[in-house]
């Protein structure tokens, strides 16, 4: 029987000509690794009773966990590290007339780190979402689109643009493996080295949240 996670894939494809000219330059005096970071998502918790996502990386190990109980506080969802540590916390943004989140470093209720709306504009029928990093608390209503995703969610094909329309993640279909097809709850999210794959691995778990249809949704 196929392993969930993905054996060691090299794709330079998505890596842009203008990064990737820049990271070997960087490489060439930091040593710094220029591949993509490929992690299979897998729609499902490793815990009785629970629904959420468990992440491996390409070696088979444990990178992300969001495990919420079916009678537990659905206020919020909390994107763990393998062992259990609170990376990221996702609360649902109330009394707001879009469907908007608010994410926070590790369990903090203060200072949200960015923001995430649904779209809306039924005239860019491409886009899904776009984050939007929150300012300081003297100035907590500035807000600055850093990343637009656009794609089909039901479809597992989105792609992740920053604000210079850089491709920066992307999620797809897991390729089948010995002629055995993976269904919709096994996919897997393409990460550019230049960013950390915890805001990424968030974006996924909104993304079903917000398209996701039979998956258990919170609410505030």
């Amino acid at each position: 029987m196929p392993k969930v996670y993905p054996k060691t894939v090299v794709i330079p494809s998505l890596v842009s000509s203008d990064n990737k000219q820049r990271f070997l330059n960087e490489s060439s005096t930091t040593g710094r690794n220029l591949n993509p970071e490929i992690l299979t998502v897998w729609k499902k918790s490793l815990l009785f009773n629970c629904y959420g996502f468990t992440v491996f990386d390409t070696k088979g190990n444990l990178v992300f966990r969001v495990d919420n109980y079916a009678a537990g506080n659905k206020a919020e969802i909390v994107l763990m590290d393998a062992s259990g540590r609170s990376l990221l916390t996702i609360r649902r943004k109330r009394l707001s007339l879009t469907e908007s989140w608010l994410v926070y470093d590790g369990e903090t209720t203060v200072n949200p780190r960015f923001s995430v709306t649904k779209n809306v504009n039924f005239l860019n029928t491409k886009s899904l979402a776009h984050v939007s990093t929150t300012g300081s608390p003297k100035n907590r209503y500035k807000k600055n689109v850093a990343y637009e995703i656009e794609g089909s969610y039901s479809q597992r094909s989105c792609v992740v643009y920053d604000d210079r329309r850089r491709r920066i993640a992307e999620l797809k279909r897991k390729e089948a493996v010995r002629g055995v097809v993976f269904g919709g709850d096994v996919f897997r999210l393409v990460v550019e080295p230049e960013i950390d794959s915890t805001v990424p691995m968030a974006l996924v778990v909104l993304l079903d949240q917000m398209f996701g249809g039979h998956s258990r949704k919170f609410t505030s």
